[in-house]
């Protein structure tokens, strides 16, 4: 017998006439069966480290605790930072669950913000991805068509996701997806649509798997400008998707739901005192579909919320309150040039006061603020004045009747 027919594997011992492949090393063999058997050894214990790595990069608090934080950045809107605060938490919790031998599966909590432009639907999921450490992305669901028409493909949504996990797919799949403008795809008319609807009905009936939890092949550059590129696969099982619109003109599908007249000699209406200031608070998943949106998208995103509008005084402590408060970020801005930046009350309520009449809204003050402060950022960093006061005189003289035209044709 031959020294080659008497090498056998030093793992598991079989002769190499039993064996396809038997590799050589230094002092010792190997056989293709036991590299096989390493190799998913080593697979299944890194999935499990990156598993434990990422349940430790997952800063999972209480809905109270959850509601604290979003407090220090958002004025306002406890009726929404209180479903948000439920629903993440719960969405997360799930995620940390470990023994899954139970027979019951809790479903993904995925969220839906009606609210007009300016009121911090945006800022309030960037807020909670900021708290919770995962990866964030927000995607405009105007520019999304269909497969095969101009535009962007529903997959693309998931390629920003990856791109601020870093292209770590594990990551990325514990992250949260705002999709804007959710309103914007809505069908054109309560009945099925007989033409195709390309940018409307069709973009969601493409959502529909995304929304629910599929394994997805996404293009890490976009799809089609890079058609050679290798797909990566994304299950979207444990993704969070936020979306939230404006959905203009549904206060009157509210308004004309609500509308019911009192029948018979003893009816009465005043236990059922309607604020028509504010008719976002009835929003039901009946005016969504009224609206336009397909049942099967509104079954898929069962957390509904609605954000209040900005009142003055709402528009008052944004100016001044919040962690990231306007006023505080100008402040720092002077004082890394050594200038001592003060506004007076009178000057904060002008600014306000022009938001509310103006129809401004959060947007609006930041560019109030820009028309006021910005001949001061000029000159100051290359003069010797140390003080910045801002009177309401100031303001007034800044802010002239043009300036405001332009701001309010901008917003």
């Amino acid at each position: 017998m031959s020294k080659e027919e008497n090498l056998e594997c030093s793992f598991c011992g079989r002769k190499k006439a039993e064996t396809d492949l038997l590799i050589a090393g230094m002092d010792a063999h190997i056989c293709d069966k036991c590299i096989e058997q390493a190799h998913g050894i080593v697979e299944e214990e890194i999935s499990e480290v990156k598993s434990g790595n990422l349940n430790k990069d997952l800063i999972l608090k209480k809905p109270i605790e959850i509601k604290d934080f979003l407090d220090q950045y958002i004025i306002g809107q406890n009726e929404t930072k209180r479903a948000m605060a439920v629903a993440v938490y719960n969405h997360y919790k799930r995620l940390l669950q470990k023994n899954n031998d139970d027979d019951v599966e809790i479903e993904k909590s995925n969220i839906i913000l009606v609210g007009e432009t300016g009121t911090g639907k945006t800022l309030v999921a960037r807020t909670i991805a900021k708290m919770l450490n995962v990866p964030f992305s927000i995607v405009d669901a105007t520019v999304l068509t269909q497969a095969g028409y101009v535009g962007e493909d529903v997959e693309s949504i998931l390629s920003r996701l990856l791109q601020a996990a870093d292209y770590d797919v594990e990551k990325a799949q514990r992250g949260i997806v705002f999709i804007d403008e959710i309103d914007k795809i809505a069908r054109k008319g309560d009945n099925p649509s007989i033409t195709r609807d390309v940018s409307g009905e069709g973009v969601q009936q493409a959502l529909l798997k995304l929304l629910e939890g599929a394994v997805v092949n996404v293009a890490p550059k976009g799809g089609r400008k890079h058609p050679e590129q290798k797909f990566i696969e994304v299950n979207t099982k444990d993704i969070l998707f936020i979306a939230g619109g404006a959905f203009s003109g549904i206060d009157r599908l509210i308004s004309k739901r609500l509308n019911r007249q009192a029948v018979g000699f003893g009816a009465s209406l005043e236990d059922d005192k309607i604020d028509e200031e504010n008719l976002l608070q009835y929003i039901t998943p009946l005016d969504l579909k009224s609206f336009g949106l397909i049942p099967e998208i509104i079954g898929r995103l069962p957390v509904l919320s609605y954000m209040n509008p900005l009142d003055a005084n709402t528009l008052r402590a944004i100016l001044t309150e919040p962690k990231n408060a306007i006023i505080k970020q100008y402040a720092k801005l002077f004082s890394m040039d050594k200038v001592d930046f003060t506004i007076d009350e009178q000057a904060l309520n002008y600014i306000v006061e022009k938001a509310v009449e103006y129809k401004l809204g959060a947007r609006g003050l930041r560019s109030l603020c820009e028309a006021i402060f910005t001949d001061a950022m000029f000159d100051l960093p290359s003069s010797d004045e140390k003080e910045f006061n801002v009177t309401k005189e100031y303001a007034e003289a800044k802010l002239s009747n043009s300036t405001l035209k332009k701001l309010r044709a901008a917003s």
